[in-house]
């Protein structure tokens, strides 16, 4: 009996021992990534053109293998990159959709750590006992227009079983051929998620899918799960209580469902929101230290005495989130005032080219919304929403708009200003005010659920503050941060 106790304990000091070296190593892999971070992707809307000198580099490289997998519809070649000489294979696709690129980012900071001098012995571990496959952009003509669907129009995440695409097959095929021990599904989720029952962004969401409708756990489920568990204790560290994890209800046309029941643990990972990171890069880094942090445990094989419970203890996905709450805001509507709260969304238009965009908001929902969130909150009980007014002067062209004292203007309660000259092209105001045409009339406050939100918040005979496109402007601060106003996105041209 002693003996056995001293065999426990001393398993459990070894456990102990390794989970310790490799929270070190990957605390170390956050404070050094602007190392490795690759400086010329720094846009969520990346291309496949801006991708290619990489692919093109690393086929000269002698650390690498580079190989042409397939071709998208269009006839971009689809590339998988491999490096490392262990047994056990590991397969990591991203931008299945087209308009999901954070984990495209982190994968070439990935391969610029791999192919670096640094971390020597650790990688040595990795490269001795692994393979590792990247596919970059598996869906490159949906990432040319920014959209989630391939250029068929549908999408690749549930052709899994009919394999009309070719993106598809060549997924399929890749995974069949590698016979790959781990597969790693890289996506974007909803800014819109949270952590259930928290306020907290589900900034990184994971899955282990089931494989049959009854959600057993078999060796190959299980060890993704073991895996995302030391992803989760990770995360936990730079993005405290902001990992979500997805249901799991069986989905048979899903790739990352059939892979898990073709023999692959498939993992999958979704990048969320994080407050102020527009362009994600935050969750990019969380990306790399999560990945990198999965590829060394299964290295080690140390994920194998992690428990399944700290997987189950992962919150659910909730999606309760919206960019601006406004709370017990008193809404005058017919004679009578009415408390509601105000849910708003600050929703991307994409420009021509799809490399930038502006903000067309929206009134998400009305009423009582206690049980929902928001990444900006404003408990606005005591104030007064009242329309915005039009600025009296009419301008000739938009050049003559840098004339006007934008605070003053807004402080006095005006969010539109008229102008003569609009070129028909400009949708996106470069101040934060709306312009409007010369004709336009402005309608009274009518709230619902639908329309662009631009109104002002009074209290006690005083403007307070101005909602504009959706955006909050508190007045008596708006000198120390006019800025963050004025990126040419705030704010819209109506004719």
């Amino acid at each position: 009996m002693q003996i056995k106790s001293f065999l426990l304990f001393f398993v459990f000091f070894i456990t102990l021992s390794l989970c310790a070296q490799e929270k070190e190593i990957t605390s170390k892999l956050y404070e050094t990534y602007e190392t490795y971070k690759e400086p010329s992707l720094d846009k969520r809307r990346v291309k496949y053109r801006e991708i290619q000198p990489f692919i093109v580099e690393y086929r000269k490289n002698p650390k690498f293998t580079v190989k042409t997998v397939g071709k998208s519809i269009e006839g971009r070649d689809l590339n998988l990159i491999s490096i490392g000489r262990g047994e056990v294979s590991v397969f990591l696709w991203s931008q299945m959709h087209g308009n999901e690129p954070t984990a495209t980012l982190a994968i070439f900071d990935i391969l610029n750590f791999l192919d670096s001098n640094d971390f020597q012995a650790k990688k040595k571990e990795i490269l001795d006992n692994l393979t590792l496959h990247f596919l970059p952009m598996l869906n490159p003509d949906g990432a040319e227009v920014y959209q989630r669907r391939n250029r068929l129009g549908i999408d690749i995440n549930r052709d899994a079983l009919r394999l009309q695409s070719p993106e598809g097959r060549t997924l399929k095929r890749v995974r069949d051929s590698l016979e790959a021990d781990f597969g790693f599904n890289l996506h974007d989720q909803s800014t819109y998620y949270n952590a259930e029952r928290t306020e907290k962004p589900a900034t990184i969401s994971y899955l282990a899918p089931a494989y049959n409708y009854e959600k057993e756990i078999n060796e190959v489920r299980s060890n993704a799960m073991k895996v995302i568990a030391f992803m989760n204790g990770i995360i936990q560290k730079y993005a405290p209580g902001q990992v979500g994890k997805y249901n799991d209800a069986f989905e048979p046309r899903a790739f990352g469902d059939n892979i898990q029941k073709w023999g692959t643990s498939a993992i999958l990972i979704e990048s969320g929101g994080y407050p102020n990171d527009i362009e994600k890069q935050e969750i990019r880094k969380l990306n790399y230290v999560s990945i990198l942090s999965a590829i060394y445990t299964i290295a080690k094989g140390s994920y194998v005495d992690i428990a399944l419970e700290d997987y189950e203890k992962i919150p659910e996905n909730d999606r309760k989130l919206f960019d601006l709450k406004i709370e017990n805001a008193t809404y005058p509507l017919l004679g009578d005032d009415y408390i509601l709260d105000i849910g708003i969304n600050q929703l991307e238009v994409d420009k021509e080219g799809n490399t930038d965009f502006w903000y067309s908001s929206r009134i998400l929902d009305l009423g009582d919304l206690s049980t929902y969130y928001g990444y900006e909150t404003l408990n606005a009980s005591g104030y007064t929403l009242k329309t915005g007014k039009v600025y009296p002067e009419v301008f000739g062209n938009l050049q003559q708009l840098k004339s006007l004292n934008t605070v003053e203007v807004l402080k006095n309660g005006y969010t539109y200003v008229r102008v003569k000259n609009i070129s028909l092209e400009q949708l996106e105001s470069p101040y934060p005010i709306h312009i409007v045409g010369e004709n336009y009339v402005v309608p009274e406050l009518n709230l619902e659920v639908g329309i662009n939100p631009t109104f002002i918040l009074e209290k006690d005979g005083k403007i307070v503050y101005t909602v504009v496109n959706g955006f909050l402007i508190e007045l008596d601060k708006i000198e120390q941060s006019m800025h963050s106003y004025f990126d040419g996105k705030n704010a819209m041209i109506y004719r």
